[in-house]
């Protein structure tokens, strides 16, 4: 039997938050637990707290106390307060390997793991200066853009092994930075089946639900999960519900996430479609399949040409037939059961391929449960993460094997 790997996970965010990359961190950590590794994961000072995993956190920047989603100067003094604590760490403890997730886990990894020789695998979920860009925090045609893209390229060099959240992002490693082929894993993200499965509600538990929320009864719901942003495509939706109401399409949306709930409900109303679209705030994450159970369509909009979409799988496991704009992530995961909207972008087309579902029932069944099979067939966390430690294992052998 292989020894049990002692993981230094660094994940330069407020972990855990209900969204997006924390949900990756978290199925990675406990799909590696299951087979029997133990996982230290450092982090912010703020996020929740976890039954059953190993959470170290930084000191409280006494300017700061809120939660930082996205790019922004504050986390450049997070990101050293992060390094610090990594640093106690590694030279208090042993480790086999480190995992880093985001950029600047790569680069805290990268320059502290030479103290103790350690070999660094980077988790890429998305390209950092199109992440600054779609946060609208990095001007593409501004004079820090080229910086900001050496110092990308530059972090790409340093890990000995990077492994990526969707395929598309291992091919513009390839393609636009000139990354060596054999240090890329594309490891897409995955769901937990047993978690995301239909049935979770009984029918008397889904009309009990829907009348809290003020949900009717009589109309399909069409369910959104996660961030809402500009470059998530909240505006679209929004947008999307006002073309279908001016068609006279019966339908009712519930929006479910963070932050700036109060924003999007006045730009709801601004839209006069505040009589159709419940806003929810944030989900916890063990509330989430019980909260999607409640729609009969799931809708994502998400214009970022570069980030992965983990919501994409947490619907195809609910058996919710999904309309998606059209992009390669989308089309990575959803295959051709996605419903896609052509161009991205445009909320009409957004629209059309929610009242196409509206009024096929038996097509929004159908699409439901081949989601489903697909998601078994290529996106189960067990065999991701089986794959993952088939990685750290040649990764160590490939340590040991050089002079």
């Amino acid at each position: 039997m292989e020894k049990p790997l002692r993981i230094l996970m660094i994940a330069p965010t407020s972990f855990f938050l209900d969204y997006g990359c924390h949900v990756r961190i978290l199925e990675e950590v406990r799909v590696l637990q299951r087979l029997g590794h133990r996982v230290t994961i450092v982090t912010y000072h703020l996020g929740r707290d976890l039954p059953g995993l190993e959470i170290v956190r930084t000191r409280p920047t006494p300017w700061r106390a809120d939660y930082e989603v996205g790019s922004s100067l504050h986390k450049l003094a997070f990101d050293l307060f992060l390094a610090w604590r990594v640093l106690g760490l590694i030279l208090r403890r042993r480790f086999d390997l480190i995992h880093a997730h985001l950029y600047e886990g790569a680069l805290i990894g990268a320059l502290l793991g030479r103290i103790r020789g350690l070999p660094l695998l980077f988790d890429r979920q998305g390209s950092l200066t199109s992440e600054m860009v779609d946060h609208r925090f990095l001007d593409p045609e501004g004079p820090w853009y080229r910086w900001v893209r050496l110092l990308e390229e530059r972090i790409n060099e340093m890990p000995d092994v990077i492994v990526t959240s969707t395929q598309l992002g291992a091919i513009q490693l390839e393609r636009y930075f000139g990354c060596d082929a054999a240090r890329i894993h594309p490891l897409p993200d995955s769901v937990n089946l047993e978690f995301f499965r239909p049935g979770v509600l009984t029918p008397d538990q889904i009309a009990a639900e829907r009348t809290r929320l003020g949900l009717p009864p009589d109309r399909p719901v069409v369910v959104y999960l996660g961030l809402l942003a500009h470059y998530q495509g909240t505006p679209h939706l929004l947008q999307a519900a006002r073309v279908l109401k001016e068609r006279g399409v019966d339908v009712h949306f519930l929006v479910m996430g963070f932050p700036n709930v109060d924003g999007y409900r006045r730009m709801a109303a601004d839209l006069g479609v505040d009589d159709r679209v419940v806003f929810t705030g944030k989900v916890p994450y063990e509330r989430a399949p019980a909260m999607l159970a409640l729609g009969e369509i799931a809708v994502a909009p998400k214009l970022s040409a570069t980030e992965g979409s983990g919501k994409l799988l947490n619907y195809m496991a609910m058996e919710l037939p999904t309309v998606a704009f059209d992009t390669p992530v989308s089309r990575e995961y959803l295959g051709s059961l996605g419903v896609y909207a052509t161009p991205a972008g445009d909320p009409s087309a957004l629209a059309d391929g929610i009242q196409t579902l509206v009024e096929n029932p038996e097509l929004r069944r159908a699409l439901g449960r081949e989601l489903r099979q697909r998601a078994a067939r290529h996106f189960s966390w067990d065999r991701a993460g089986r794959r993952l430690v088939g990685i750290y294992r040649s990764l160590l052998e490939g340590q040991r094997a050089r002079p």
